[in-house]
């Protein structure tokens, strides 16, 4: 059985193949009634639109597309949920490709993008060598990065204040007696990372506190690494009482190598994460942590890029947004 066309949808419902567009595309010329039915005849059908044919009439696929490095993040998924759930709003659909650890994988991503003829592309970038990397096809159609400060680079950008998310968890954390905070999972790669390790030492440096940092090598944070990481951590360390975990992931997998031990949480040590991933707050987990509006932030994203698109505006813009401390039960007052 072959696709269904608009002229078969016509002669079913004994009408033009002018009518059954019409009242597809919801003009108001149509009566209501004839718009029903044919709705009604084309469901029956399984009539689909044409997108390729509808875009070469209306200039417009009305396709976003998204990058992120990993929609198995936990993070990932929930700012792609939002983003999309946005970009519908503004009738579009979404193309969604997954870069993976991998520079060259996200620059063919990005080549994907542009020879589907998206309208836009919002990335969420690897590292900070994304932008330099993608420069020659960001040129060609309206971008939008997200979740990553780009600082001094000519693009625009949507990014939670990373380095003032650090700090409000060091300030939060030595208001409740802790004076030996270690920051656990610093990504020297990505521009977010040193963004939050920066703060934190600010935050160190302002409230007389010695930082002591925990790099990682790799390029992507993850529960499974945050455990990895933690067993060996754990077990040379016993000069800190709180933790700053750099992800709610990270933060996840050190609770698990945490119980492991035999150390408990908050009781032992204090816990805090970054992100607001919604499994932290599950009752097993009950993690404090500096929030990103990952909602906020998609809706600012898909506007940005909206504008983009219908004005054909040019030059970069950028908005940092405000983070927020949410308590849970992960840390301890250890100061009475």
């Amino acid at each position: 059985m072959g696709k269904v066309t608009l002229k078969d949808v016509a002669k079913a419902a004994n009408v033009s193949f002018t009518t059954v567009s019409r009242a597809l595309s919801g003009n108001p010329e149509i009566s209501k009634e004839t718009r029903e039915r044919i709705l009604k005849i084309s469901e029956e059908m399984g009539y689909t639109t044409n997108y390729i044919a509808r875009s070469m009439i209306k200039k417009k696929t009305e396709l976003i597309g998204l990058i992120v490095p990993s929609i198995d993040n936990p993070f990932m998924s929930e700012l792609a949920y939002y983003v999309e759930v946005t970009a519908r709003r503004f009738g579009y659909n979404l193309i969604l490709c997954n870069s993976y650890p991998d520079l060259n994988q996200e620059l063919k991503a990005m080549q994907l993008m542009v020879g589907h003829q998206v309208d836009g592309v919002l990335v969420i970038p690897q590292k900070s060598a994304s932008c330099g990397n993608l420069m020659k096809y960001a040129s060609m159609l309206p971008t939008v990065y997200l979740s990553e400060n780009l600082r001094d680079q000519d693009a625009s950008y949507i990014s939670v204040d990373n380095h003032q998310g650090t700090m409000l968890g060091v300030e939060y954390l030595h208001r409740l007696g802790h004076r030996n905070i270690l920051y656990f999972g610093c990504r020297v790669g990505s521009i977010t990372h040193r963004l939050r390790a920066e703060g934190y030492k600010q935050a160190c440096h302002d409230l007389g506190l010695e930082p002591k940092i925990v790099y990682f090598e790799s390029s992507a944070s993850s529960i499974e690494l945050g455990y990895e990481m933690a067993r060996s951590e754990l077990s040379q360390r016993s000069d800190f009482t709180a933790v700053f975990a750099s992800t709610d992931s990270n933060a996840i997998g050190l609770m698990q190598a945490a119980r492991e031990s035999g150390i408990r949480i908050p009781e032992d040590i204090s816990l805090l994460g970054f992100d607001n991933i919604r499994l932290a707050s599950l009752p097993q987990i009950d993690l404090t942590t500096v929030a990103q509006p990952k909602e906020e932030m998609a809706v600012k994203a898909v506007k940005m890029l909206v504008d983009k698109i219908d004005h054909r505006t040019s030059g970069s813009a950028f908005e940092i947004i405000k983070p927020e401390l949410i308590e849970r039960g992960s840390c301890r007052n250890c100061s009475v």
